[in-house]
């Protein structure tokens, strides 16, 4: 009779846990959550030109501005274009290239240095951009941006991986850009000389998907991959190039982010 209760009682565990392990249907086992908000970065287009004295001076606000928040949350890109820039000749080693001159063009830049900062509003003066980057820089972005790269040596091709992450629903543009760092050629200075070796750093070189970048709808929670690939001229030191990467809509940029080789 004792083996009789056991055996029911063992029975009807057995039970209760087939009952309980009943099968949950999907929709039911998986709790959405959605992307929190990230920090952001800043990107200063700083309009620039060997021909301009003042133009040195733009680059010192933005290496305080970098060494104040850090070189991967003010990221700067120097576009040489429009009337003090210089292009390559015979006599002399110059970083203006078309793709500048439409820059300036577009936004109507008549006076060097001048800068976007996240694209608000017009190019403003350099004096301006300390509290143009701090206000940009307390505010959140919708949208992880990151950027993988790979160079390939006997072909001099650099293969671009952008990924994108959202928070919510959104449609812009994606651009990216690439720069070189530690390019020496002469600059005008303050004092109206010339510095024959000046160092020019996030040096324009060129736009990987466009001048003005590629359409890109996103969806909440739901990542996006890209992938390019450009061929580095010759005169471009493999080792100093990195590419930007942002993306912006009609409000100006959402996040940007700089992946060096």
């Amino acid at each position: 009779m004792r083996r009789l209760n056991i055996l029911y009682v063992v029975m009807a565990a057995v039970c209760c846990l087939l009952i309980g392990c009943d099968e949950v249907d999907k929709a039911d086992r998986l709790v959405y959550v959605k992307p929190a908000e990230v920090s952001r970065a800043v990107l200063i287009e700083d309009f620039t030109g060997q021909r301009c004295l003042n133009c040195p001076n733009a680059t010192e606000e933005i290496k305080h501005l970098q060494e104040q928040y850090g070189s991967d949350k003010v990221i700067a890109v120097g576009i040489h274009g429009g009337a003090l820039a210089v292009y390559t000749n015979s006599k002399v080693k110059g970083l203006r290239t078309t793709l500048g001159d439409d820059y300036n063009t577009y936004w109507n830049v008549e006076a060097w240095p001048t800068g976007l900062v996240d694209r608000r509003g017009k190019p403003t003066t350099p004096d301006q951009w300390a509290g143009m980057v701090r206000t940009e820089l307390e505010k959140t972005s919708p949208v992880e941006l990151s950027v993988a790269t790979l160079y390939d040596g006997s072909t001099r091709t650099l293969t671009i991986d952008t990924h994108v992450l959202s928070s919510q629903t959104m449609s812009g543009k994606l651009q990216l850009w690439l720069t070189e760092d530690a390019v020496v050629a002469p600059q005008q200075m303050p004092d109206n000389t010339m510095n024959y070796d000046y160092v020019h750093n996030h040096v324009l070189r060129a736009a990987i998907n466009g001048a003005w970048g590629e359409d890109i709808t996103l969806k909440e929670g739901e990542s996006t991959e890209v992938h390019h690939s450009i061929t580095l001229d010759e005169e471009w030191a493999a080792e100093n190039i990195a590419v930007v990467a942002f993306i912006y809509n009609d409000q100006g940029v959402v996040q940007v982010v700089r992946s060096e080789e």
